[in-house]
């Protein structure tokens, strides 16, 4: 009785939230369109601090900021974007057409064929699709094995069981990406940077060597976040370093 009356008053809560969100978005939208970027960005924003992230908004905060030729503030929101749905074709296209306006052209190093493949395929649906994906899959697979233990027909147990496998096995990859993209959205380890040119050094000190330079709006991953002011970054290239904290944004 008590989660009954507490399922009501979560719905009463919401309607009224996500009716008022929307009304929100309206606005901040009709902003965007009369070229109010900075307003509709903080609009957004209010939104998703609010009811939560949502890539939509991410995308169209970039959008602004891209508008404002505010490149590495475009590049971290539409990277959010994607960290949330990578499947979003639209924030993709952005994002390489901010990445065109950036000062380092960053080759990534090669990768294994398979670790290639497998990385693409992870990243061509949402956390989820993946997860509906599992769940379908399973089903099937279960009336597929129903098949097998019931039907008489030699051939159709045949065809029942193989692809019953191939449906068990379909739900273990989907729930392996479910699970890769979920640790990746709670245990961010990517970052922009922010400052328009930021030194790396070989030491998490200021009397460090200098090793490169990076500039704005370049994507790194930290492999040591455990200082306050310093993290360990490495670059899709293949170049680590350390960078003051202050220098970049967590995706």
């Amino acid at each position: 009785m008590h989660k009954y009356i507490l399922s009501v008053l979560l719905l009463f809560v919401s309607v009224p939230l996500l009716a008022s969100s929307e009304t929100a978005k309206a606005k901040a939208d009709s902003a965007y369109a009369h070229e109010r970027f900075a307003t509709a960005v903080r609009m957004y924003q209010s939104i998703i601090d609010s009811v939560g992230e949502s890539s939509q908004l991410y995308y169209n905060i970039g959008n602004c900021y891209y508008r404002m030729d505010s490149i590495a503030q475009a590049v971290l929101f539409y990277e959010r974007a994607l960290l949330i749905d990578p499947s979003d074709r639209d924030a993709r296209f952005n994002l390489d057409m901010a990445r065109a306006r950036t000062v380092d052209k960053v080759v990534p190093a090669s990768e294994m064929f398979f670790v290639a493949i497998f990385n693409k395929l992870v990243l061509s649906f949402s956390i989820n699709q993946w997860a509906s994906a599992a769940v379908i899959s399973f089903v099937l697979a279960l009336c597929l094995l129903l098949v097998y233990f019931f039907v008489p027909h030699i051939g159709a147990k045949k065809v029942g069981f193989t692809l019953a496998i191939v449906a068990l096995l379909v739900t273990i990859f989907a729930n392996i990406a479910a699970f890769r993209q979920r640790d990746h959205i709670q245990h961010r380890t990517g970052a922009v940077v922010m400052s328009p040119s930021a030194v790396v050094k070989s030491t998490p000190s200021q009397s460090g060597t200098d090793l490169f330079i990076l500039h704005e709006g370049t994507h790194v991953d930290i492999i040591d976040g455990s200082m306050r002011e310093w993290v360990e970054i490495h670059v899709s290239d293949g170049k680590e370093g350390w960078l003051s904290r202050k220098e970049i944004e967590i995706i």
